[in-house]
């Protein structure tokens, strides 16, 4: 029994060895945005870009989604960084990438109920593929990418250092990153770790 056992084990293991979930090396400072003419959906219908979504002082880009709880948790924080950001000339893009969960909780439809019960003023977009999220390098939900005015990046990683509590946070990433290209200064905390959910991608086979 045990040998049965042990052989049905290794048939699993080696049939999971089969598949990979690669998660592309995340785009370095001071890269150019890429992709940024790719159409995606928005839960508008309409299909936007996000040079089209830049604005004249930069573009953030938010990789999230309908279902993480740190996504739930950052809500406020995100609807804060929006706020920031748009008032000031710098444009959003909410990007969701969890492909693997598109029958689901993440489904276009899903999508656009979860924009309007947040009230979402900015486009929040299907990542078809996670085409996007691989070219950022994203891996987490929230994952943010902040783009000064010539498109180049000048933040990437989290949006502060205290996901579940609020009272705990000691920097504002997101917050201080915005404030110092709204001012046109330099990022002085320029690359932080995301913590979040990982980005769900469809399984490749090779």
């Amino acid at each position: 029994m045990k040998g049965k056992v042990f052989i049905a084990g290794a048939i699993a293991a080696l049939s999971l060895a089969a598949f990979t979930l690669h998660t592309p090396a995340e785009l370095e400072i001071g890269a150019v945005m890429p992709k940024g003419d790719i159409k995606m959906k928005d839960v508008s219908g309409k299909e936007v870009t996000m040079n089209e979504s830049k604005m004249k002082k930069g573009l953030l880009v938010i990789f999230t989604c309908n279902t993480c709880p740190y996504v739930a948790m950052y809500q406020s924080r995100i609807q804060e960084g929006i706020l920031q950001a748009t008032l000031s000339d710098i444009g959003v893009v909410l990007v969701n990438s969890n492909e693997a969960y598109r029958g689901n909780e993440d489904s276009f439809d899903a999508m656009k109920k979860y924009a309007a019960d947040n009230k979402y003023t900015v486009p929040y977009v299907l990542d078809a593929n996670s085409e996007v999220a691989d070219a950022f390098g994203a891996s987490k939900t929230p994952h943010v990418f902040l783009f000064d005015k010539d498109g180049k990046l000048v933040y990437k990683g989290g949006i502060d250092d205290s996901p579940k509590d609020m009272s705990a946070i000691k920097t504002w990433y997101l917050r201080d990153a915005l404030s110092s290209v709204i001012d046109g200064k330099k990022v002085e905390i320029n690359s932080t770790k995301s913590i979040g959910c990982s980005i769900k991608r469809v399984e490749h086979k090779h």
